[in-house]
């Protein structure tokens, strides 16, 4: 089915939108995206070049450098969009890292990170908003992904802080409704971005792509388009789940029987892969300061 994009402009037209990790990858696109359809963007992430590339892109939105992992600096930019853009009415938070790791022999500064950017800093962010997003209009997205509800080798880390994403979404979810507003969780598969190529680009990912339906389960990869479009549609309904691509969306309310599925398919030459995956130097998808190591 092909989207349509032009049916959501006049809903999104003058939306105050905040998006986290809007450097690259799906929080410059969906910037990108929402301000063509008219909507005010600002756009906060690590990488100052790059914001300022995207920002040159949206009109000159504002932008802030931020580890969202630093909750004071949220607060400031939280509060610099609200005055820029004279209030919100969206906040996106998108910010976060993945890398392999086994649980058993992996890198334990992998599974600390991934707390910290995916869980505190998305906490952070919603916190922060949440009062600026509490009215007829507000809505906040937080981006899970299809692994907080389905779990594979090496994704124990970006799994577990995934399944919190969606945990606090859904818990905003029933505190914004006495004020009107509305929160949702974003599901996606893999889509083609970044931290798609840096995620799969090692040894183990690459042994465990090419080890049979395991490999094919985990690494089906769609256009990042495919994201965009689901995203757009979900912030103009402000909808309570945003899937992407189609099938994330019917395996949602069965995952405890896909589960043992996943489990059975992801066994071959998985002791080989895992041991691959422990000698393995492996960096998060998006460089981190180094304060945090």
């Amino acid at each position: 089915m092909i989207f349509d994009s032009s049916r959501w402009t006049a809903t999104l037209a003058g939306r105050r939108v905040l998006i986290t990790g809007g450097a690259r990858g799906i929080g410059a696109a969906l910037a990108k995206r929402l301000h063509e359809h008219g909507a005010r963007v600002s756009i906060a992430g690590l990488e100052p070049d790059l914001l300022a590339s995207v920002a040159a892109e949206c009109g000159e939105a504002p932008w802030w450098t931020c580890d969202v992992t630093d909750r004071g600096r949220v607060e400031e930019v939280v509060n610099g969009a609200v005055e820029k853009l004279g209030g919100l009415d969206v906040v996106v938070a998108n910010a976060g890292v993945a890398a392999q790791m086994p649980i058993v022999g992996g890198d334990p500064y992998i599974m600390d990170q991934s707390i910290r950017v995916n869980v505190m800093g998305v906490y952070n962010t919603l916190r922060a908003a949440g009062p600026h997003i509490s009215h007829e209009r507000g809505y906040a997205l937080a981006v899970a992904s299809l692994a907080a509800a389905v779990n594979a080798p090496l994704l124990g880390a970006y799994s577990a802080s995934k399944a919190a994403v969606e945990a606090m979404g859904n818990t905003l979810r029933a505190e914004l409704r006495p004020y009107g507003a509305k929160a949702g969780v974003a599901y996606f598969g893999e889509l083609d971005t970044d931290m798609t190529s840096r995620g799969f680009g090692t040894e183990a990912a690459s042994t465990l792509m090419n080890a049979g339906a395991g490999g094919s389960l985990i690494s089906n990869v769609a256009p990042l388009r495919v994201g965009i479009d689901a995203l757009e549609r979900g912030i103009a309904r402000r909808s309570k789940r945003v899937v992407a691509p189609w099938y994330v969306g019917p395996i949602l309310p069965v995952r405890m029987l896909v589960q043992p599925v996943v489990d059975r398919v992801v066994q071959r030459g998985l002791s080989e892969i895992l041991d691959i995956a422990r000698k393995e130097q492996v960096d998060l998808t998006t460089p981190q300061p180094e304060s945090h190591r």
